[in-house]
């Protein structure tokens, strides 16, 4: 069935117009009044509805019943991601949404390639979100994610962070799988460098802030496998697969 993000309230009963992004994709796969589709806001849950009218460009649907399905992972993990090249970042996202990354935080670590001025870091910021809720709509999440404003990594890592921050590091003598294997679920904030990792000043910066430092294993990553390669660590650790 095919499942749609509503950025509304919902309630079964309601008669609503669709987005015209949805009432698009109605349109490009020839649904019919008739159709059954899914409905979910973020918020949690999803309903199922069932289409009323299409014209060319609108479409409206009539909400039923609601399903109070999740498929979060049961524990929370936050990317601290630092910008890759080219459009890594997208596709880096797009899989973290799909294993289960409750949110996202761009980094401007030092030998990141990738500079982003305020205009360009508003336009990427709406980009990451319409990947967040497309991944979402395909990987089955009735929650989205969120992705942070990309900051400087000294300014984010001199934050307070309730959470337990881990950094990706091929220097590390423990690796993840080894130290969640003996460790309750939990909340978690991962750290991953740019491609040449990140700098040695970065990296002392994070142990001074209390990070642990571990390895995805003996071999040496790119960016855009290591943070998935964690997460999968992780969910096969502490369950979420």
């Amino acid at each position: 069935m095919p499942r749609f993000h509503v950025p509304q309230a919902l309630a079964a009963g309601q008669q609503l117009e669709l987005p015209a992004d949805v009432a698009h994709h109605i349109n490009v796969v020839r649904m019919v009044p008739g159709d059954a589709l899914t409905l979910f806001n973020g918020d949690g849950g999803e309903y199922t509805a069932v289409l009323t009218e299409v014209q060319k460009k609108k479409a409206w649907a009539e909400v039923k019943v609601f399903d109070p399905r999740e498929a979060e992972l049961p524990f929370a993990v936050t990317l601290a991601q630092a910008l890759p090249e080219g459009t890594k970042m997208d596709w880096i996202i797009e899989k973290a949404i799909e294993l289960g990354v409750a949110g996202i935080q761009p980094l401007a670590a030092r030998r990141c390639v990738v500079r982003l001025s305020a205009e360009r870091a508003e336009k990427k910021l709406e980009h990451w979100n319409g990947i967040v809720v497309s991944a979402s709509e395909q990987c089955g999440r009735n929650r989205l994610a969120s992705v942070a404003a990309p900051l400087d990594f000294k300014d984010w890592i001199a934050q307070q962070d309730l959470h337990k921050r881990v950094i990706l590091t091929p220097r590390a003598t423990e690796s993840l799988a080894d130290w969640a294997r003996h460790q309750p679920a939990q909340a978690l904030s991962i750290m991953v460098g740019p491609e040449g990792g990140f700098s040695d000043e970065e990296e002392a910066e994070a142990l001074k802030r209390g990070a642990l430092p571990l390895s995805i294993g003996p071999r040496v990553l790119r960016t855009e496998t290591a943070a998935l390669a964690a997460v999968s660590i992780l969910s096969a650790a502490w369950g979420g697969i």
